[in-house]
């Protein structure tokens, strides 16, 4: 038996109820689902003074192996399609609280976490590892961090997904 796509997930963070890309700035697990780990309603549209200025944003998610019981041995995480627009970067760290505990809470969009490294991974084959293997029925905080550079261009819809993986015993 295997794990299966749809028992690897992404959620929320900011609280047991959380379903804001907005509020997603850390602290507990939400139990509302982020569909397929899309980043597209996770932060807000670039406004045109922060186009023209530069704005650099941060959003904590999890990923969750929900398989009832099975570990994901080995597993990583990656960017697997960069922002669809030139002047913006997607950045991942792990949180450093580790799997199974809450991320720090950030006091606002602009905060940047403590003692993350960033990492620019797009494609499964610069996958980031978290370390080790992800428990069935336990998460993973993840770190975003968007970076739209001063004199952005305006982008009418700006995308970018994660993706995570690993193995089961056999």
């Amino acid at each position: 038996m295997a794990i299966i796509a749809s028992e690897l997930n992404y959620y929320y963070s900011g609280g047991a109820a959380n379903s804001s890309g907005d509020a997603s700035l850390g602290g507990a697990v939400s139990s509302v689902e982020i569909t397929s780990g899309s980043l597209h309603n996770l932060f807000d549209i670039v406004n045109v003074s922060e186009a023209t200025a530069g704005d650099v944003e941060y959003r904590g998610i999890y990923i969750a192996n929900d398989n009832a019981s099975l570990d994901l041995l080995s597993a990583a995480i990656y960017i697997e399609s960069d922002s669809t627009s030139a002047d913006t970067d997607i950045s991942i760290a792990l949180a450093p609280e580790g799997a199974g505990a809450s991320m720090e809470t950030l006091a606002n969009e602009f905060t940047e976490p403590s003692g993350v490294t960033w990492h620019s991974l797009v494609g499964a084959g610069n996958s980031l590892p978290i370390g080790g293997d992800l428990p069935f029925g336990d998460s993973l905080g993840i770190w975003i961090r968007r970076t739209v550079s001063p004199g952005a261009s305006a982008v009418a819809s700006d995308t970018a997904s994660l993706r995570f993986n690993g193995g089961t015993a056999a």
